[in-house]
C-alpha cells in the first residue's frame, strides 16, 4: 500500500462494538498500534469492572449500546467500517430472548444501516454454532440451516448467520466470523466465561495445581479433550487485514472509477481459528511452562450443567480464509500462553 493510502486509510472513521470487551479492546488496542484513531467505541460503560479495557485507548467518543442507532440517525456521521463485536457470549444463560435481543436482532438492526448508508460490516459468530461438530467444522453456506448448536448462545449465532446469508439486501461487504476458543488479554471480567489460560493461571497462584474436566466419554482421556485455540491478536490481525483489504479497494475503484476485480476476499461466513486441535493438557501445561513452573494437573468431574452439551473436539477448516488470501503465520498454542502469561497476565496488565 503506498503512503498516501495508507494515510487515507488511518483517516477512516470506524464503528467497533462491544469495545469494553475482550476482543473489541483489543481490536481497538490494535486498531491504535496501526495508526487508526478515528473510532467510535460502543459498548455498555457502565461496567465499571471494565473501565481499564478501554479508558487508555485513543478514540473520538464512546456511546452507550443502546443509544447508538439514536446516535446514527441523530449525529449522521460518514462512518467507513463497522466492526461488530458486542454480543451475549455466556453460553450458560439459557434464556434465550436475552441472546435473541443482543445477538440476534442487534446484529441485524447494524447490518441494516450498512445497506442503508453502503458501510462495510464485519461480525463476530461463533463455532458454537457448529454444536457437537457432527457435520464437522467447514464454514459451508449450506451446511448452516442443518447446524443444531448445543446452547441459545450458539443458537442465536447460527439464526443470525442464516439470516445473513439469506439477504439480497447486502452491505459492499460483509463477514462473519466464526471464532473458535479466543484466548488472550483483557478477559479478566468474563468470569466463569473467561478461558481456561486464566482460570489456569489463577489456580497456580492460588494453589499450585490446575483443575481440568474429566472425560465422560470413553473416546477421550481425562485432560485429552480437543479445541481450536487461537490467540486474540491474531484474532484482531485477521479483522484488521479484512478491513484494510477492503478500504484499499474502495479507494482504488473511488481512484480509478473501475470495480476492482482482483480482491480475493468476498463477501462471506469465515472459520476463524488456527486450523490445529490442541488438548486442554497442552494448554495447561504451557500455561505452566509460562511461569517456569513443572505441570501438575488433578482432574476433577464436569458439571452435570454442561455435560451433556460439552464439545470434546473443535478444529477448524481454515481453507477458506487462506484462499481469500490470508497468509500471515498464526501464533502456535504455546507461543500464544507464552506471550499471555508472561506479558498480560503476570501483573495484570491490559493490552
Amino acid at each position: 500500500m503506498s503512503n498516501q493510502s495508507e494515510i487515507l486509510n488511518q483517516q477512516s472513521v470506524i464503528i467497533v462494538t462491544g469495545a469494553a470487551g475482550f476482543i473489541g479492546s483489543c481490536m481497538v488496542q490494535y486498531l491504535n498500534e496501526q495508526g487508526y484513531e478515528n473510532l467510535y467505541l460502543v459498548d455498555d460503560f457502565g461496567v465499571e469492572e471494565k473501565r481499564k479495557n478501554w479508558e487508555s485507548k485513543k478514540f473520538t467518543q464512546i456511546i452507550e449500546r443502546h443509544n447508538l442507532f439514536d446516535w446514527l440517525n441523530t449525529k449522521a456521521p460518514a462512518i467507513d467500517f463497522v466492526i461488530h463485536l458486542g454480543a451475549r457470549t455466556d453460553t450458560t444463560e439459557f434464556n434465550y430472548e436475552i441472546h435473541r435481543e443482543l445477538n440476534y436482532n442487534y446484529s441485524v438492526d447494524l447490518w441494516n444501516y450498512c445497506v442503508a448508508k453502503q458501510v462495510p460490516f464485519v461480525y463476530a459468530s461463533s463455532a458454537a454454532t457448529y454444536g457437537d461438530g457432527a457435520l464437522g467444522y467447514n464454514d459451508d453456506h449450506e451446511v448452516i440451516e442443518q447446524l443444531q448448536p448445543l446452547n441459545p448462545y450458539g443458537v442465536s449465532k447460527n439464526e443470525f448467520d442464516k439470516w445473513a446469508v439469506k439477504q439480497t439486501n447486502q452491505p459492499p461487504f460483509w463477514a462473519g466470523l466464526k471464532f473458535f476458543n479466543v484466548y488472550g488479554p483483557n478477559e479478566y471480567h468474563k468470569g466463569r466465561m473467561a478461558s481456561v489460560i486464566w482460570h489456569a493461571f489463577n489456580q497456580i497462584q492460588k494453589d499450585g495445581v490446575v483443575k481440568l474436566f474429566k472425560s465422560h466419554r470413553p473416546d477421550f482421556k481425562d485432560g485429552q479433550q480437543l479445541r481450536d485455540f487461537v490467540y486474540v491478536k491474531d484474532v484482531v490481525k485477521v479483522i484488521f487485514w479484512m478491513m484494510e483489504e477492503t478500504l484499499k479497494a474502495n479507494r482504488e475503484s473511488q481512484v480509478n472509477e473501475l470495480p476492482n476485480n482482483d480482491l480475493r476476499l468476498t463477501s462471506s461466513l469465515y472459520n476463524l481459528g488456527t486450523g490445529t486441535a490442541r488438548s486442554f493438557d497442552d494448554l495447561v501445561k504451557a500455561t505452566f511452562a509460562g511461569l517456569d513452573l513443572d505441570p501438575n494437573i488433578q482432574y476433577i468431574d464436569m458439571p452435570l450443567d454442561i455435560r451433556d452439551k460439552y464439545q470434546y473436539f473443535t478444529e477448524a477448516n481454515m481453507q477458506k480464509l487462506k484462499n481469500a488470501g490470508y497468509n500471515s503465520a498464526f501464533y502456535s498454542l504455546e507461543e500464544g500462553v507464552n506471550d499471555y502469561v508472561r506479558h498480560y497476565l503476570t501483573g495484570l496488565k491490559i493490552y
